[in-house]
């Protein structure tokens, strides 16, 4: 292998019976790419294959592992494999001449934390823009969940994991009328459904990404002593459950990376490539806002040394607006069964540079399990020709590891032990535990020196009247006079307060328990 990536990448052999090197320049690797084709033809194992070559190269990789095959990465093939003649002669074939099996390292992470290290960011870090992506909140719920940020950002409150958020809100709703002054309409119904939302995240496993410790981005940069780019595998089978949690975590990723990173222009290779399996699920239903903020990603972090390559069944998943920023593609073969599948295929069809010994629609009709239509971007980044492409062979396993290899490849990562104990600082759940627990006592205390006020104006009126004085006919009791705090309040106390009065009732200490209890418990 070390033959064909001093020149770039070798991704198969094309033209004529398939004798027609067909290399990947590295220099040109961060002007993203696009993998596509039916299910079943080829498309992870072509992903495979660009992992290893980006590695060998010193480029570190982050990909996701929606069916668990790609942990094979991690393993050398093996002669006694099933398909090796296969592969030792498609090699032959396409004179891949140096195929040789080998590993890779690799880094497993989890959003679950059970098949690698867990992955997890703050509330604060995911924005409200993502998270009511994620909660597929209205726009007047997404509106709420935006003033909850601005308060918490006022108050000093961090947000870092789903309680402290559900106790935000519980805060918001006390302090609607005086927040809905400032910032306009807040009201309970929009409150009581992001709590909802918030419940269904829960119950899907999402407590488990929201807090800390956060992920170190510069964790994803890693190499191994002897220079090879480390492959971060997300582990995609259990995620996929949760389409959207899935779709929203690897945008935040590519987020963070683009806010984060320095511009580094156009370097001899990337920094780091990213691949989105599954990019469909990205752009569903998505509003127009995310989708131009993927769009201005997709522009703007190829400066940064960062390349995309979106993998997915059909190039009609795509917006078209990203579509036109995939310079290397790879097109598997696409099934044209019904009129809008012959649609689909011809669009595909066009978005290839023309060659006049190829036939392009027919051949990405036609093109095998393994084989492939490609363009990779050639000098001066310019589209290349559209080839009919074997796919060269793997060089690591093709197929999942066991779990046992798994576990003693985590015990020996550099990063055992980082991410696995949960942190929990003071944030925006305990500060309002506090002024909810110091605005009990003061009622507590105001309510007591109320009463001993009582007792001794009775026993003045008792004495009056024992000495002679007047004494009122009418036998109701006076009405209780209640103190009126001449004290201007802040919003940070608002809520403490009317929360605190709350306290001393039965319905109030039920409401205690139920918004409340579920979230002390287990602390």
């Amino acid at each position: 292998m070390a033959d064909q990536v001093e020149n770039g990448i070798f991704v198969g052999g094309g033209g004529r019976e398939y004798g027609e090197a067909q290399v990947l320049r590295p220099d040109y690797a961060n002007r993203h790419g696009l993998i596509a084709g039916a299910t079943g033809t080829g498309k992870t194992v072509t992903l495979q294959i660009l992992a290893e070559s980006f590695s060998a190269l010193g480029v570190p990789v982050v990909l996701s592992d929606v069916k668990g095959d790609l942990s094979g990465l991690a393993q050398a093939g093996r002669a006694d494999f099933k398909l090796h003649d296969a592969f030792t002669e498609r090699a032959a074939r396409i004179n891949f001449t140096d195929y040789a099996y080998r590993a890779f390292p690799v880094t497993f992470w989890d959003l679950f934390g059970e098949q690698g290290h867990p992955v997890r960011t703050t509330i604060a870090e995911m924005g409200p823009l993502l998270l009511a992506r994620l909660l597929e909140l209205s726009d007047a719920q997404e509106g709420v969940l935006n003033i909850a940020f601005r308060v918490a950002d006022e108050e000093g409150m961090a947000l870092l994991d789903l309680k402290d958020l559900q106790a935000l809100l519980v805060w918001v709703g006390q302090n609607r009328k005086t927040l809905s002054l400032r910032y306009g309409n807040v009201s309970t119904a929009s409150i009581g459904a992001i709590q909802r939302r918030l419940l269904v995240l829960e119950g899907q496993g999402a407590a488990q990404f929201f807090g800390e410790p956060a992920l170190d981005l510069e964790d994803l940069f890693l190499t191994d002593a002897a220079g090879a780019g480390r492959i971060n595998i997300l582990a995609a089978d259990k995620l996929m459950q949760s389409p959207r949690l899935y779709a929203t975590f690897l945008l935040w990723l590519l987020s963070e990376l683009f806010e984060t990173l320095p511009e580094v222009g156009d370097p001899d290779k990337p920094k780091l490539v990213f691949f989105f399996d599954e990019a469909h699920l990205l752009f569903e239903d998505a509003p127009k806002a995310l989708v131009d903020k993927v769009e201005q990603v997709a522009r703007l972090i190829r400066s940064k040394g960062v390349g995309v390559y979106f993998i997915t069944q059909n190039p009609d998943d795509v917006p078209e607006d990203i579509l036109g920023q995939l310079g290397n593609r790879v097109q598997h073969a696409l099934r044209a069964f019904t009129a809008k599948d012959r649609r689909a295929l011809r669009q595909a069809a066009e978005n290839y540079r023309e060659n006049p010994d190829l036939e392009i629609e027919d051949a990405i009709r036609e093109v095998g399990v393994g084989e492939a239509v490609t363009s990779l971007l050639e000098r001066k980044g310019i589209p290349g020709m559209a080839q009919r492409t074997l796919i060269r062979p793997p060089s690591s396993q093709l197929g999942p590891i066991t779990p046992a290899i798994r576990a003693g490849l985590m015990g020996q990562s550099p990063l055992a032990g980082k991410y696995e104990a949960v942190q929990d600082r003071e944030s925006a759940f305990e500060i309002l535990q506090k002024r909810a627990a110091e605005a009990a006592r003061e009622a507590e205390a105001a309510e007591d020196a109320e009463e001993q006020a009582e007792t001794v104006e009775r026993e003045f009126r008792a004495g009056r009247r024992y000495t002679g004085g007047g004494v009122s006919r009418s036998s109701s009791k006076p009405a209780r006079k209640r103190r009126s705090s001449s004290r201007s309040d802040s919003i940070g106390t608002t809520f403490a307060k009317s929360f605190a009065r709350q306290l001393g009732t039965r319905t109030g200490r039920a409401v205690v328990r139920g918004v409340l209890g579920g979230l002390f418990r287990g602390r």
